[in-house]
């Protein structure tokens, strides 16, 4: 089976070093924190670059970051753990919290 990741939102993360690979018997829980939803983008295009095709985003990521990371790997499985009123991100959805307008 191919490996899994979850993508989790964390400020001032940085993805090269906020990352940890968690082995089990079945598959690699790839798990790696991102600061916003462009850093987000770039991570899972990579992942999948290197044969992650199953992608679970945290529950920070409202639907427009869902949207965003979903245009950017149409191919791989996304699944998206949901609840709006993040605590990480000031009881805000991810759309509010990165994509204020």
């Amino acid at each position: 089976m191919a490996g899994i990741a979850f993508i989790v939102l964390a400020n001032q993360s940085d993805p090269a070093k906020h990352r940890m690979v968690l082995q089990t018997p079945d598959y690699d829980l790839t798990v790696v924190a991102v600061p916003d939803y462009e850093a987000a983008v770039q991570v899972v295009k990579e992942l999948y670059n290197e044969g992650i095709e199953m992608i679970e985003l945290c529950g920070g990521f409202g639907n427009l970051g869902t949207a965003e990371v979903a245009r950017a790997v149409p191919k791989a499985h996304l699944g998206v753990v949901r609840f709006d009123g993040h605590p990480g991100l000031d009881g805000a959805s991810g759309d509010v919290h990165f994509l204020r307008r």
